[in-house]
């Protein structure tokens, strides 16, 4: 079986943009949360959420002028500039015009794609202004645009695609680059996902009463995982992305390597079980995170940390329950668990890449990253683990696996091993 390592790593984040900025809002707890006027003006009730910051002038370093005409689709736009700097990041250059790179891929995620592009078409449409559309309007509301963009503007000639499975879409997609680069079929797999920024992504949750209302005079303060006064997560949008490569193709190009991918499982509790639309089958968890070990070649107790789905939802001690089930791990014996939630808020389908990205960061300089807001850690998880393995604050610790799990609407799990790279 081939080595499977990541060199090559970009983030589109609420709370940073760009590798440096994100990992150092990490190590500081830095909050992407804010309060969102517009979403004031249309009487949502949770008045805050998490979306990029982009600079002036920063979709012209990615996009050429015939495709920012008409560009409407953030989701889109954060996962075509995480891709490209991921591309850059690991040393590759884009496949010259007529030849394609048939050994580089793409497969990255969404869970909806250009809401605002097709909200503009429709209104286009019933106003029968159809001609004004523009002629991308297709590419920008189709699920797979965001792969379809960045294979054209890498010229990736192996498999282009997208996946969907909601909250755990990014951590799926590594693990089916990692399917793919192991059995040969590619060398490379530029993985990650994104999602939409915007009322019209946000809205259905917000009528779902499962946003906190409490906090848009502090929205810094409103997203509360593994915490007693959690009252809901926070929505949030972006993109992560990373370059996988087979050992081989890495050494023989002198590539950095940040970690290397051990494997993991995806499963589905099928909606069985206590499993619903919106809440997991527990026993799907524990068998997703007990197959992922098997299928990494690790124990449990070789994991030093976890970086949790952990959404600030009353799913949190439920979720810390299978953790320490399957792991078979409890009080001081279970690992270090983070939540990077607490500062992005829940990007939805771009969570899992967003977070996949930070817990590469962790290994790769040697921290562990805070937990924010969690001072009052609910009782229900104190009483299967130590306080001490939830940090408050980022500090220093050379781990050598990490793992990182995501768990979606539908009852659907995705639980990825992460392993400090020795040559």
């Amino acid at each position: 079986m081939r080595r499977v390592v990541i060199t090559g790593m970009g983030v589109c984040a609420p709370n940073g943009i760009g590798l440096n900025d994100f990992s150092e809002a990490l190590r500081q707890g830095k909050s992407g949360v804010r309060f969102q006027p517009k979403l004031k003006e249309l009487q949502f009730g949770c008045q805050i959420a998490a979306n990029p910051l982009l600079k002036e002038g920063v979709k012209e370093k990615y996009f050429t002028p015939l495709q920012l005409r008409g560009l409407n689709a953030s989701g889109l736009v954060y996962g075509v500039i995480a891709g490209v700097d991921a591309w850059n990041d690991a040393g590759l250059s884009k496949s010259p015009a007529g030849t394609p790179d048939w050994d580089s891929g793409i497969l990255f995620g969404t869970g909806i794609l250009g809401v605002d592009k097709f909200r503009e078409a429709i209104y286009k449409v019933d106003e029968h202004n159809v001609r004004r559309l523009g002629s991308t309007a297709v590419m920008q509301t189709m699920a797979s645009g965001i792969s379809a963009y960045l294979g054209g503007i890498l010229g990736c000639g192996n498999q282009v695609t997208t996946n969907s499975s909601a909250c755990s879409t990014g951590t799926e997609s590594v693990l089916m680059a990692y399917d793919r680069i192991i059995s040969g079929n590619a060398e490379r797999m530029l993985v990650g996902s994104c999602s939409d920024s915007g009322p019209y992504v946000w809205g259905g949750f917000d009528a779902m009463r499962i946003l906190p209302r409490k906090y848009n005079n502090n929205p810094s303060e409103a997203s509360r995982p593994m915490s007693e006064t959690a009252s809901g997560f926070v929505p949030g949008s972006g993109a992560g992305a990373l370059v996988m490569e087979s050992l081989e193709s890495a050494l023989h190009r002198n590539a950095k390597i940040y970690a290397e991918v051990l494997g993991g499982h995806v499963n589905s509790g099928g909606q069985r079980g206590g499993g619903t639309m919106t809440a997991p089958n527990n026993e799907a968890v524990q068998q997703c995170i007990i197959k992922g070990m098997k299928n990494a070649d690790i124990e449990s107790h070789e994991i030093d940390a976890i970086n949790g789905h952990l959404t600030a939802t009353s799913k949190d001690a439920a979720e810390i329950s299978n953790w320490s089930e399957a792991l078979d791990l409890k009080e001081v014996n279970f690992p270090y668990i983070n939540s990077f939630k607490s500062m992005v808020g829940h990007c939805l389908a771009a969570a899992g890449s967003i977070e996949c990205v930070g817990v590469v960061l962790q290994l790769a300089n040697n921290q562990i990253f805070g937990n924010v807001n969690c001072e009052d850690i609910h009782p229900d998880i104190t009483s299967q683990i130590a306080s001490t393995k939830i940090p408050l604050k980022t500090f220093s610790f050379k781990a050598d696996i990490i793992a990182k799990a995501s768990f979606g609407f539908g009852d659907v799990n995705a639980c990825v091993f992460f392993k400090r790279y020795i040559d």
